[in-house]
C-alpha cells in the first residue's frame, strides 16, 4: 500500500473519531452513560473496520466486515438499555452509539458528505432535547396521555 493511501486512510480515520467525538460531547454535557471516549472510539473502530474492509484483497465478500459492525454495534447498545421500576432507560443511548458507526464506517468508505450529514442530524436530535419548546411540547404530550378526558 502506498503513503498516499495510508494517509487518506489516517486521516479518515482521524474525522470519524472527531465527528464521534462531538456526538459523545454532547451527550456528555448532560451527563449520559455515554460520553466522548465511547461515542468517538465507535466511530473510530466501524472506520478503521471499514477502512479494512474495503483493503482486503481476494476475500469472497469484502461487505461482511461492514454487516458485521452492524450487528455488533447493536449488540454493544443493547447493554446499555435498561429497566428500572418498570421504565426503559437508555433506548436513545443504544441507538445513537448504533447510528454513530455508521458515520465512522461512511467515512472510511469516503463518503465525507454523508459521515457529516449523518453526525449532524444525530447531534441536532439530542441536543433538541434540551430546546425550550421541546420541553413544553414534550409536557403537552404528557398531560395530553395523563388526562384523557381533556382530549379534543
Amino acid at each position: 500500500m502506498d503513503w498516499e493511501t495510508e494517509i487518506l486512510m489516517a486521516a479518515r480515520t482521524i474525522l470519524a473519531a472527531v465527528l464521534g467525538g462531538l456526538i459523545g460531547f454532547e451527550r456528555e454535557r448532560h451527563g449520559r452513560e455515554a460520553g466522548i471516549r465511547t461515542y468517538a472510539a465507535v466511530a473510530l473502530g466501524a472506520c478503521v473496520f471499514g477502512l479494512v474492509s474495503s483493503h482486503v484483497t481476494g476475500a469472497a465478500d469484502p461487505t461482511r466486515i461492514a454487516a458485521g459492525i452492524v450487528t455488533g454495534v447493536g449488540f454493544l447498545g443493547a447493554g446499555v438499555i435498561l429497566r428500572e421500576q418498570g421504565r426503559i432507560a437508555g433506548l436513545t443511548t443504544a441507538a445513537t452509539i448504533w447510528a454513530t458507526a455508521s458515520v465512522g464506517l461512511a467515512v472510511a468508505y469516503g463518503m465525507y458528505v454523508l459521515g457529516l450529514l449523518t453526525a449532524a442530524i444525530i447531534f441536532a436530535l439530542l441536543a433538541v432535547h434540551d430546546l425550550p419548546s421541546w420541553t413544553r411540547l414534550k409536557g403537552k404530550a404528557k398531560d395530553h396521555h395523563s388526562h384523557p378526558e381533556k382530549r379534543s
